[in-house]
């Protein structure tokens, strides 16, 4: 991991140096350029940094942003490198560039590549100002993708989920589940059996004594209670034959005839004749309006 880490650190030192000697080297050039355009000595000293200082301010925005922000930093970093390398090339083709002895706005003999390189030389500075900006506050408006969201390019990757370890996994995959399937005997045709099997006379079965049916019978009867289902309805009901008023009174009389006084009630006329507790209350009052003593209210 140090090895890495140190190669790394190398590696962008490296660039950092080539940056830097590659900057010195356009230095003369692109100050040349701006003094033959017009900018005055202080001017022509930072005009490198306006159009290679954007280079590498693009390049450092292309490591960072992704998507569309990125290859627009791709695109600002193409066009300025490429109108760097066109300011480079004509001050190497025109010799009084070199000692500032050319006349004052003229890159070149004909005319309108001279008024293309005016424009693109004096233009250069302004696109600085914004690109420059808008590539920073992409920078600083970028917020980093989570960690598992795939990349954009997630398809051309190869698919490594099959060398995972199994602890890497999110749900374990359960073991296919294989049917035991068992094989049923073909059926085998009855004209078959009876032409190859020798007929056996069946064996009487002897009925069971009744007294071990009754046995089993009370065995497996349940000793629990019934529970009550609710009211019977009325057809499940056994027929009943309804009885007439002097019935009623004949049965009263009759069950009540040894009964005191004071048991003479209307609950337990009710219980023993098995009737309503309004015609309990008539008998009631009949039976002992026939005793002779007075109606209870």
């Amino acid at each position: 991991m140090n090895l890495h880490r140190k190669g790394r650190a190398a590696l962008v030192l490296a660039l950092v140096v080539v940056v830097v000697m590659a900057f010195r080297v356009s230095w003369n050039a692109l100050r040349d350029i701006a003094g033959a355009v017009g900018a005055d000595d202080t001017a022509a000293m930072l005009y490198p940094f306006v159009v290679d200082g954007l280079m590498a301010l693009a390049l450092i925005a292309t490591l960072v942003l992704a998507g569309k922000d990125r290859t627009f930093a791709l695109r600002v970093l193409g066009t300025y490198t490429l109108a760097s390398l066109v300011l480079n090339y004509v001050h190497g083709l025109v010799p009084e560039l070199h000692g500032r002895s050319v006349d004052w706005g003229r890159l070149a003999d004909w005319d309108p590549a001279n008024w293309a390189l005016v424009l693109l030389a004096t233009s250069l500075p302004v696109g600085s100002i914004y690109f420059g900006s808008d590539l920073v506050a992409k920078v600083l408006h970028h917020r980093p993708a989570p960690i598992d969201t795939p990349p954009e390019n997630a398809e051309e990757l190869p698919h490594t989920e099959s060398n995972r370890s199994t602890a890497d996994l999110p749900v374990s995959t359960p073991a296919p589940i294989t049917p035991n399937v068992k094989a049923l005997p073909r059926p085998v045709p009855v004209g078959f059996l009876k032409s190859t099997l020798p007929l056996k006379p069946i064996a009487s079965i002897e009925p069971a004594p009744v007294a071990s049916i009754e046995r089993r019978a009370v065995a497996a009867e349940s000793t629990r209670p019934a529970r009550a289902t609710g009211r019977v309805p009325e057809v499940a009901r056994s027929p009943r034959p309804k009885r007439t008023p002097d019935e009623l009174l004949d049965e009263a009389r009759a069950a009540t005839a040894n009964w005191p006084d004071e048991k003479l009630t209307a609950e337990g006329i009710r219980r023993e004749v098995r009737t309503s507790p309004a015609k309990a209350r008539t008998l009631r009052e009949t039976l002992r309006s026939e005793r002779g003593l007075a109606v209870a209210s």
